[in-house]
């Protein structure tokens, strides 16, 4: 296409599928189990909802740039003769990364309405934890769902994925 010619729009397909395959990564169950690390934490020395959100968001964002950097890093002429500019290498850990960010956004939120004493402190924390296991629940099925698994199997990646928030749980509930 040349420069006067407009892009054709995004199908809605097409947007699913970025963002399938932006958030169905290791990086988004990382991401989540991260964070319910962190609130289990946070929680076993008594911080309030806004302590928590504070610290995760800042624990959150240096991960996620570390990652992206490592993954910069990492991809540019890696091997001999590739050619892969600096940017283009940025440009792909920013875009494999994001999935690490958007896992985040859910706990964070209802961590936000405890630290605005919306809900109670306890309610945040917990219902963060919750919010974790259904999140890492969806991202086990759609990553089976997206092989074109059967469903008994697309439960069995719901569920194995889930036990690592319900392993957070079972910590913060051991803690307490």
């Amino acid at each position: 296409m040349n420069e006067h010619t407009p892009e054709p729009p995004e199908s809605d397909a097409d947007l699913v599928t970025r963002v399938r395959t932006g958030f169905v990564t290791e990086e988004s169950v990382y991401g989540i189990v991260l964070v319910s690390g962190m609130i289990v934490v946070a929680g076993s020395y008594g911080a309030s909802s806004m302590q928590t959100f504070l610290s995760v968001v800042g624990t959150v964002a240096v991960f996620w740039a570390a990652h992206v950097y490592a993954g910069t890093v990492a991809g540019h002429g890696v091997i001999e003769g590739d050619d892969t500019t600096l940017a283009v290498a940025f440009h792909r850990s920013v875009r494999r990364s994001i999935g690490f960010l958007l896992s985040a956004l859910l706990p964070c939120f209802v961590l936000l309405l405890g630290a605005l004493e919306a809900i109670p402190d306890s309610v945040a924390m917990w219902t963060a934890l919750w919010l974790g296991v259904v999140i890492l629940a969806v991202l086990g099925y759609s990553a089976f769902a997206v092989r074109g698994s059967s469903w008994p199997v697309r439960i069995a990646g719901a569920l194995g994925t889930a036990a690592f928030g319900f392993a957070m749980i079972a910590l913060k509930a051991l803690i307490h």
